[in-house]
């Protein structure tokens, strides 16, 4: 067996073999399919021919909502990386939230998640996983298919988590929760409001969820370079605000436990600025910055050094916490 990377240590996943992460076959997953094809149909057409301004507002509105409070803040900086720390009851509402962008239940995504990062660190893994096959390809495999890996990784998820009674019922009822919010957009407004507030709202969260994903290890900028990763995030400047920050996505390969994504000047993250206004309210702490993870020997600079001292060092140092 190859050495395992000192970063994988911890991790979640495990493997008995750092080769196991590239033997597998992509199969068509029916029920994943149908799940996003029926959205994008219902959006499209139902949409079509039941639009208003209020419908549209509904969509834009919540959109940003589930994008914001339920991907960004719950799913991903809370659930999978426990960057900070916030009242329970805060914590299931912006998990429930970030059911309702139509990825998976939370278990589920935390699962997904955490064997795509660990593969992705290792020196090679499956193209599903890294994103590296050609755009339309990808587009299929990701929206419409599942890999299956010969020997797929163990993923022990902490009891916090995985023996949470509300986490589990969510789990099994994901689906579910997205009727139930369409009969509550029913009563408001009739079928213009499903189709907008409910469908098209999940087509653009599944489908801008893998366009991100898919430039966001292909094309783009890069601060940080980690040694001996078979892929490098890439930073999107000019969607930061429309993903709430989480197309910085090399900053986020460099230091995933950071509640703070955009780290550097002029980078706008949303989701920061939320947590900030938590923090002030009480509503968050033990917020999590590039200066509290470890250190990672194979994290290098891709910016000329006098660059690099700005970048690196200036919005990490905890002098100057109280300029966040």
């Amino acid at each position: 067996m190859k050495d395992m990377p000192k970063n994988l240590v911890s991790h979640r996943a495990s493997v008995r073999n750092i080769d196991d992460v590239v033997a597998g076959q992509v199969h068509y997953a029916p029920m994943k399919s149908i799940w996003f094809l029926s959205m994008l149909v219902a959006a499209l057409v139902g949409g079509a021919f039941t639009v208003t301004w209020q419908a549209i507002l509904l969509y834009v509105l919540t959109t940003l909502a589930v994008l914001l409070f339920g991907h960004s803040l719950g799913s991903h900086r809370k659930l999978i990386h426990n960057s900070f720390e916030c009242p329970k009851m805060i914590e299931y509402l912006f998990v429930y939230l970030g059911v309702q962008v139509g990825l998976a239940g939370p278990l589920g995504l935390l699962r997904q998640h955490e064997l795509r990062d660990y593969a992705q660190r290792l020196p090679d893994c499956h193209a599903y996983l890294r994103h590296g096959s050609s755009f339309w390809k990808d587009a299929w495999w990701q929206l419409n298919c599942e890999l299956r890996l010969d020997a797929p990784p163990v993923i022990n998820l902490e009891p916090r988590i995985a023996k949470d009674n509300f986490y589990i019922f969510l789990e099994k009822t994901w689906m579910l929760q997205h009727l139930l919010v369409a009969v509550i957009f029913y009563t408001l407004g009739g079928w213009s409001f499903v189709f907008w507030g409910v469908c098209a709202r999940v087509t653009s969260g599944v489908f801008g969820h893998w366009l991100i994903g898919y430039f966001a290890h292909n094309h783009g900028d890069m601060a940080f370079k980690v040694n001996g990763a078979a892929v490098q995030g890439k930073n999107i400047p000019w969607t930061s605000f429309l993903t709430m920050g989480e197309s910085w996505h090399n900053n986020h390969h460099a230091y995933p436990g950071s509640a703070k994504l955009g780290i550097g000047k002029g980078e706008w993250d949303p989701g920061w600025w939320v947590l900030c206004a938590m923090e002030k309210f009480g509503l968050a702490w033990n917020i999590k910055l590039p200066a509290d993870l470890p250190e990672r020997s194979e994290l290098v600079s891709c910016v000329p050094s006098k660059k690099a001292l700005v970048l690196c060092i200036c919005p990490f140092s905890r002098a100057i916490r109280g300029h966040r």
